[in-house]
């Protein structure tokens, strides 16, 4: 195996975390703090305490030397920022990092938190893609979420977008709700390829716990779907969505030809990137750390000079983490990769745990990679990676 730096290589991507939200979703454990329907950056002033405590830390990062190629403004809502608090943001990271001609920059956008001038502002300084938060076409689903906004916010949001004429529009959509059949999510994946998006995300609803679905709801237990019906209904958005001209590209997304979202790529490729803001996570050198989740102690560890205390990679968690995250693509792993970073005995060894795959046509193995196949091998990738972890860790 190489050096971690040649590996990973040097970062180009950054992640910010904007942790507002007007309220928090049922399903939702992210770190976010809830400011209520009226409020946002022009009227609230713990938002803009947060952008410049946020300028500091981008500020005190070590930076390497080259350019920022994407950057992804994620929350919480970042479409509660004001388009002065983007624009500082912004430039702090163009003076601490620089960024690169031609940069995706990526914003997450709710319906109903933004209107005209907000989204001219936003392109205005450099978005060239946003991610519109829809997560189903029903009223009474977007209710049953605890969601701020209805389906009435959802086409009005899209239209302001098109107004200002982004390159890239990505909408989310979440399978598996309460009370969500088989034919309501048909029509919430129709409804979402009439608006022509250049890129679709399709999640599947987990219930994490301390959220409010943790509390009410077990998974498989009404009114959740069955793992029958959310099956069906991953098999059905494959259907659909391909159908409709849009390229599978990693299990739970989906774009036009050209239209890829380059700053997750980062992730799925496991390659180096800095994380930003309260509850971030930075992947730098093999190096791993995330930020306090709570504002109070986000704000002393700031203070305390930002003292990171780093969970190293070592060479058996690289090679998981390549094998876990890799997979999740369409493209699979490059086995002169694999062979050049672990080894030619490592290798066989995947390849041999994997064959019990290949027959039930979950796994592809060819001369050139290796790749879940599509919808079944993606479907069941906890299976395959869960036997392929046990046995990589237990020769």
């Amino acid at each position: 195996m190489g050096s971690l730096t040649s590996i990973f290589g040097i970062p180009s991507s950054a992640y910010i975390h904007i942790p507002f939200c007007r309220r928090r979703c049922f399903y939702c454990d992210f770190p976010i703090f809830v400011v209520g329907d009226t409020r946002r950056g022009e009227n609230f002033n713990p938002i803009s305490e947060y952008v410049e405590r946020l300028c500091d830390e981008i500020l005190i990062t070590p930076a390497f030397s080259q350019a920022l190629q994407t950057i992804f403004f994620g929350g919480g809502t970042p479409s509660l920022l004001s388009v002065e608090q983007l624009e500082r943001v912004l430039n702090t990271l163009r003076v601490k990092f620089g960024i690169g001609e031609g940069a995706e920059i990526s914003m997450e956008i709710d319906p109903g938190t933004f209107d005209l001038e907000h989204i001219q502002g936003y392109r205005e300084q450099g978005i060239t893609r946003v991610s519109l938060g829809v997560q189903a076409f029903q009223d009474q689903l977007l209710e049953k979420c605890g969601r701020s906004h209805r389906v009435d916010d959802i086409f009005t949001a899209v239209d302001l977008v098109r107004q200002v004429g982004f390159p890239e529009l990505s909408i989310d959509l979440i399978s598996g709700l309460p009370h969500q059949t088989v034919d309501i999510w048909y029509e919430s994946l129709v409804q979402a390829i009439q608006l022509e998006p250049t890129h679709i995300s399709i999640y599947d609803l987990t219930i994490e716990a301390g959220t409010v679905f943790g509390r009410y709801f077990r998974p498989g237990d009404k009114p959740l779907p069955s793992d029958e019906t959310t099956a069906q209904m991953y098999r059905l958005a494959q259907q659909t969505l391909t159908s409709a001209g849009y390229e599978h590209y990693e299990i739970s997304n989906y774009a036009k030809p050209g239209h890829q979202c380059r700053h997750n790529r980062v992730y799925w490729e496991n390659r180096s990137y800095y994380g930003l803001g309260m509850g971030a996570a930075s992947y730098v050198d093999g190096k791993r750390f995330t930020r306090p989740r709570k504002t109070k102690d986000y704000y002393q560890w700031l203070d305390a000079g930002a003292i990171i205390d780093c969970e190293i990679t070592s060479s058996e968690d690289f090679l998981l983490e390549t094998l876990m995250l890799g997979l999740r693509l369409a493209d699979g792993l490059s086995l002169e990769a694999l062979t050049a970073n672990f080894g030619t005995s490592t290798v066989n060894r995947i390849l041999e745990i994997l064959e019990l795959y290949v027959k039930p046509g979950w796994v592809e193995i060819s001369e050139q990679c290796i790749r879940l196949q599509d919808p079944e091998g993606f479907l069941f990738s906890n299976v395959v990676l869960t036997e392929l972890f046990t046995q990589l860790e237990n020769p």
